[in-house]
């Protein structure tokens, strides 16, 4: 899945950053006084954990010209990803999220604010194809596919362009209904992206609704019969199931001791997934790290605390 042409970075990824702001206590938004910054997006996510394992990492996305989009380059920079695929547009606001604060382990709520944010004017025309064909492998998620029909078509052709070069895609659904006119339009959408891909990785409610079926074993099929490589089903606490040209099997999770937050979890997963797979590592190995970083995402307040250096990487034997 490699072509002939060089490269000269390892993950080209596109997606929205959003500012994140975290609630300082448990309970509704709207009852917090204090709120810590962060920074939130599923690619992004995915961007900074690459780089912090040692990839070299693109991101290519818009931001508006405000002290959000400021915040959030100078911290992607910080982070060692190339960013000069970003666009600053004076136009245009950047996008913002709240996150509230829970105790019992669920899905903390979010509400978001990003409708006709800088990025959701994205297109087919942001995608710089000489700079993309020079990463080894593209990882994509439903969620840069979701905020607009030009960034859908983006999303669109940056797959297309990378399989035509010959390079490896990865896709993780990560769904958002509420950015999308229906479910079917979004099943439709996703499961056509998910096609082009060549490692697919859906949670185990994901896959439920995207394929009609109920297990990991049948979802899995369902993506295999349509070209994927390898599919790796999340199955949160439990592991995850995988199902690839070299055989299929389930991988444990890692326990942990306290839940905190678990949004962020299925971008660590792919993290550590993608990250062992460009480095030649076993399928199993590779989903045994993505559950080890999932563990680490969910134990931590933000989105990104969670993820590994490499150093930690090592020190774990993974």
């Amino acid at each position: 899945m490699t072509g002939d042409s060089p490269t000269s970075f390892d993950v080209a990824t596109f997606g929205e950053a959003m500012l994140l702001l975290v609630a300082d206590q448990p309970g509704p938004i709207e009852d917090a006084r204090a709120f810590y910054k962060r920074t939130a997006g599923a690619e992004t996510n995915v961007a900074i954990g690459l780089a912090r394992l040692g990839l070299k990492v693109g991101w290519a996305s818009r931001l508006g010209s405000d002290s959000m989009g400021r915040y959030l380059l100078a911290e992607m920079q910080r982070e060692g990803i190339d960013c000069s695929h970003v666009v600053c547009d004076p136009g245009q606001s950047t996008g913002f999220q709240f996150k509230g604060r829970v105790t019992d382990g669920s899905d903390p709520p979010v509400e978001y604010h990003r409708k006709g944010s800088a990025a959701s004017h994205m297109g087919p025309g942001d995608v710089d194809v000489a700079w993309l064909v020079s990463a080894r492998h593209l990882h994509a998620t439903g969620v840069f596919a979701a905020i607009s029909d030009t960034s859908l078509e983006a999303a669109g052709k940056a797959i297309d362009v990378m399989r035509a070069a010959g390079r490896s895609i990865s896709f993780d659904p990560n769904l958002r209904p509420t950015l999308w006119a229906t479910p079917e339009r979004m099943r439709d959408r996703i499961n056509h992206l998910a096609g082009q891909a060549h490692w697919v990785l859906p949670s185990l409610e994901e896959g439920r609704f995207l394929t009609g079926e109920q297990t990991a074993e049948g979802i899995a099929c369902f993506y295999r019969k349509r070209g994927a490589a390898l599919v790796v089903v999340k199955l949160g606490a439990q592991g995850a199931y995988f199902d690839g040209d070299g055989g299929a099997a389930y991988v444990p999770g890692f326990p942990v001791s306290e839940v905190v937050d678990t949004v962020g979890a299925g971008d660590g997963f792919a993290v550590g997934v993608v990250s062992a797979l460009l480095e030649g590592c076993s399928v199993a190995g590779a989903v045994r790290r993505g559950a080890w970083i999932g563990a680490r995402a969910v134990q931590v307040l933000g989105d990104t605390e969670g993820l590994p250096t490499r150093a930690e990487l090592d020190a774990a034997g993974l």
